[in-house]
């Protein structure tokens, strides 16, 4: 029989991660691959399993490294910016089918790819795949395809393109020269930057308020309960949970602000 003691010993998947210092990405990817094995008591690790994992966390860093792996859109747009082509999910895919990209795990049944990987592959490769697909319109990119390109929203390139006045042809196409220009101008890169940061720092600031919400919702339970006023307790799971991703956020938006 099991006591009560060794009952709060067993970790979850956030607990062992915690562990190990590992991020939960990379304990996911390690279950997938074999690295870390499965739970051992009612979908927990006990305390044992755990300490024998601890000596497999260089092997898991190694093989994964520190950086979150990215689905095909966030792998097509890194590497537009990197061979300054307007990759497409298409192009990412056609890189597997040809055994030059690995797909590393899945989130939510859809595959995803490590940015060292991405880092990895030959540019030329790269442009080859991208020009059978798009044949005598390799030097033509659409607006869309030119601010996967600078790593910014379309919107964004609508005004440098504005204020340029870049020209385009009958079917509103620029030419790859005059984007490839564009992302190379120090002024254009540098205002491109600071939108992602303080697009990165409005997501944050979104992620923080939901949680604070969250909280005060949990503590307005818990006054309700106190005072009689309700007959179901607060969940007290929801605190640890809430505060932890409050937390999170929170140092997400700080390393933006810095």
């Amino acid at each position: 029989m099991r006591t009560e003691l060794n009952l709060r010993a067993d970790l979850g998947s956030r607990q062992l991660a915690t562990r190990l210092e590992l991020a939960g990405w990379q304990l996911r990817l390690a279950r997938e691959h074999g690295l870390i094995p499965e739970p051992d008591v009612d979908g927990r690790w006990s305390a044992e399993l755990a300490e024998r994992c601890l000596p497999r966390k260089p092997q898991i860093v190694a093989a994964f490294g520190d950086e979150p792996p990215v689905g095909a859109v966030k792998a097509a747009g890194h590497l537009a910016s990197r061979v300054n082509l307007d990759v497409e999910r298409a192009d990412v895919e056609m890189l597997v089918a040809r055994g030059e990209l690995t797909v590393i795990g899945r989130y939510q049944q859809h595959p995803v790819y490590l940015v060292r990987d991405l880092e990895a592959l030959d540019p030329q490769r790269v442009t080859e795949i991208v020009a059978a697909r798009k044949g005598p319109l390799l030097d033509r990119v659409e607006a869309r395809g030119a601010a996967l390109i600078l790593g910014c929203p379309k919107s964004l390139f609508d005004r440098f393109a504005a204020e340029r006045a870049l020209p385009t042809d009958q079917l509103g196409r620029y030419a790859l020269a005059d984007v490839r220009a564009l992302a190379a101008d120090g002024d254009l890169t540098a205002r491109v930057e600071e939108d992602q940061r303080e697009r990165a720092i409005a997501q944050a600031r979104r992620h923080e308020e939901r949680h604070e919400d969250t909280l005060r919702n949990w503590m307005l339970h818990c006054t309700a309960y106190l005072d009689r006023a309700s007959d179901d307790p607060p969940d007290p799971a929801i605190i640890g949970r809430t505060l932890r991703s409050l937390t999170t956020a929170r140092s997400a938006a700080g390393s933006h602000r810095t």
